[in-house]
């Protein structure tokens, strides 16, 4: 029997990308604006503006989240920590999703609260000062846009954006409705429609972080592709205790044993799998067992059940 752990030849990266600027300018801009939007909705006596203030406060909170998050991941193993802090993204992005979700429902208590009690609302300061939200958190949005679709993190801290442009918008569209019409009404409606907005863009980030937490496959990878692959290679007559989970936000890993009674294949088959699971399923991190299948000494962790 032979263990075998190999990385050469598909060059992949632990490193993460680097966005400290993305998260210094975004943090920066949306602190000050949630101290401007919060005075003038007070002076408003505006939900959307108040909802708008409180989202993006959790939208501060999910910045630094994940920023904190990046860095760690970036961090060396240790003795200890031998996979280093690469984890700490898949928290955060779990993190974002239950503050996104935390903070539509006090929006939603607030709005529903509106409907029973309404107030005056000055739409003329909702429309300007939520107008300035839009270009903000439009500026901010773009700039982790170009990470969302390979860094779960990124993208928690990218839809915290999009949702705040959103809710800016609502408010926006509120502030028109209540000047042209004078119903008040339109302030809790478009609050409530900001919440379903931000659940539904929400739902996926907080089912994949949950995911990755537990350490299922990651989305976007095909576990019966990944068997078949190697199932299929020369040499090979039986694949078991095989498994596939997010390292980080950005790095999937894998363990599995080949058995191969012909003997083991040399270390250029190992790097030429490495290499094959890296470029077809974006898989990092792997280790392989190799065994012989000899019947006199079974592998304790042949069946599929056992872990």
């Amino acid at each position: 029997m032979s263990h075998n752990h190999s990385h050469e030849g598909h060059g992949h990266n632990h490193s993460a990308v680097n966005y400290n600027r993305a998260f210094v300018v975004s943090v920066a801009l949306n602190t000050g604006f949630v101290l401007i939007e919060a005075i003038y909705g007070i002076v408003a006596n505006s939900l959307a503006l108040l909802a708008d203030a409180g989202h993006n406060l959790s939208d501060v909170l999910g910045l630094l989240l994940a920023w904190g998050a990046s860095i760690l991941a970036r961090r060396l193993p240790t003795p200890r920590r031998t996979y280093g802090l690469r984890r700490s993204s898949i928290l955060a992005a779990l993190l974002n999703a239950i503050l996104l979700l935390v903070a539509s429902g006090a929006i939603a208590w607030e709005a529903i609260r509106r409907f029973i009690e309404p107030s005056p609302v000055s739409g003329g300061t909702i429309i300007g000062v939520a107008a300035i939200g839009i270009i903000i958190n439009t500026v901010s949005a773009l700039m982790f846009m170009s990470g969302r679709e390979n860094d779960l993190n990124i993208r928690g801290a990218f839809l915290h954006l999009v949702a705040d442009a959103v809710v800016s918008l609502g408010a926006v569209l509120a502030g028109i409705a209540i000047v042209t019409t004078g119903w008040l009404w339109f302030d809790p409606v478009v609050s409530l429609i900001i919440v379903v907005v931000i659940v539904v863009g929400t739902w996926q980030l907080l089912q994949e972080s949950v995911n990755l937490v537990t350490d299922a496959v990651p989305a976007g990878i095909e576990p019966l592709a990944v068997r078949t692959y190697l199932t299929e290679l020369p040499g090979v007559t039986g694949v078991h205790d095989l498994h596939i989970w997010g390292m980080s936000t950005t790095e999937t890993a894998l363990t599995v044993h080949l058995i191969m009674p012909n003997g083991h294949p040399g270390d250029a088959f190992l790097v030429e799998v490495n290499k094959q699971l890296h470029d077809h399923f974006s898989i990092e991190h792997t280790t392989i067992q190799i065994e012989f299948g000899n019947p006199n000494y079974p592998c304790v962790l042949a069946n599929e059940g056992v872990v």
